[in-house]
């Protein structure tokens, strides 16, 4: 049987901790070992029970007295709190230490107090919407603002969202006394085992309607559609998802919305290819321009950047127009555009055509004369991306 571990450690606090100072350290370990913040930490949940474990002991003078005195030893054999050698479950924490988290904490929708015989009702939460967005690559290189329409459900404005004609028809489930659960104690050798169930009267809401609403048929909520503005990041990639707070759907007969989660799709672009925070241009220059130089037009994120080839430019060299690609995420730099050079070689050629090149063909400038300086496509990148 592994060895419970100290409570004052659990917490980092030492015995002469105030209510307050232990508050602020049990909220500190709940939020940071939640298992919704945790969903690959399979050992998150155990710690999350650890840490309410002990703070129901040292909140509690009685049992704080009896474990100072006694250690674990004093608890009864049970774990903290008469919980039952399981530790407290999930709904337990939930229930009876949603006083510890505001409504600003990051969990407080999981925490929020309920109604009914001095109980705390864990507060359901709606389900997400999850839409695709298409953005083109400007819109992802320097970030948008855009409406969206979506159809969610929302609160009925007729009943208050607890699904009765005129917001009166309800009564507190009394099978539950409004809890939304059913609490069962049983005597063991090992101690008092609790187990906690869904009320099977109300289903878990803790209330009970007696006469449905007209509009939305008992459901506390209808189906709408909404116009939501969005504000895109510059930087954003493929299957990035963005949420926006409480713009999914509310769940039935009160509770708090869902989230609205973005998932980012980029379009092609016709010119530029994405790579990285960089964007790629091939350009495509016949031999002659690339032997004698020339001015030529190139496309960029932001409109059109014209740049100058340096007569006897080779086929596969890359030019950067510095800060030309995509914002990076979240931070303050941006990428290049890179501009790589391809020499057009003719597929067909007329007899004029063919004649003038095989005047040139032994012609001592068109011989190829590489030198040391000259560098193969490889030696380029890695020029490129470690100079």
């Amino acid at each position: 049987m592994a060895t419970k571990r100290d409570y004052y450690e659990v917490l980092g606090v030492d015995k002469g901790v105030s209510a307050d100072d232990l508050k602020k350290a049990y909220r500190k370990m709940a939020i940071k070992y939640h298992p919704d913040k945790n969903p690959d930490d399979p050992t998150a949940e155990e710690k999350f029970k650890e840490a309410a474990e002990a703070y129901d002991v040292l909140n509690d003078p009685q049992k704080k007295a009896r474990y100072d005195q006694f250690g674990h030893a004093g608890m009864g054999g049970a774990a903290g709190g008469g919980y039952g050698a399981g530790g407290p479950s999930m709904d337990d924490i939930f229930s009876q230490f949603g006083d510890v988290f505001g409504d600003d904490s990051p969990f407080g929708s999981f925490f929020r107090g309920g109604q009914g015989g001095g109980q705390r009702q864990r507060v359901r939460r709606g389900s997400d919407l999850r839409i695709k967005l298409k953005l083109n690559l400007q819109e992802v290189a320097n970030g948008v603002e855009k409406k969206i329409k979506v159809k969610r459900h929302v609160t009925c404005t007729t009943c208050g969202g607890n699904g009765s004609k005129n917001g009166t028809a309800v009564q507190t489930c009394s099978t539950c006394s409004g809890t939304g659960q059913t609490r069962k104690v049983v005597n063991t050798m090992l101690g008092q085992m609790v187990s906690t169930s869904t009320c099977p009267t109300c289903n878990g809401e803790g209330k009970l309607v007696t006469d449905r609403c007209d509009v939305c048929f008992g459901e506390g909520r209808v189906l709408q559609e909404d116009v939501i503005p969005l504000k895109i990041p510059a930087g954003v990639a493929e299957g990035i998802q963005l949420s926006v707070g409480g713009k999914g759907n509310v769940p039935p007969r009160g509770g708090v919305a869902g989230d609205l989660l973005i998932v980012v799709e980029e379009e092609e672009d016709p010119d530029l290819k994405r790579d990285g925070n960089n964007v790629v241009f091939d350009l495509y220059v016949n031999f002659v321009d690339a032997a004698i130089g020339t001015s030529v037009e190139v496309p960029t994120i932001d409109g059109k950047a014209r740049i100058t080839l340096e007569p006897g430019t080779q086929s596969g060299r890359i030019l950067r127009l510095k800060g030309k690609g995509i914002k990076e995420l979240n931070g303050y730099g941006r990428g290049d555009e890179l501009v790589h050079v391809n020499v057009w070689t003719p597929k067909s050629l007329s007899s004029e055509e063919r004649n003038m090149l095989e005047k040139l063909r032994n012609s001592p400038n068109f011989q190829p004369k590489p030198n040391k300086n000259e560098k193969g496509f490889f030696d380029k990148m890695k020029d490129f991306f470690h100079g």
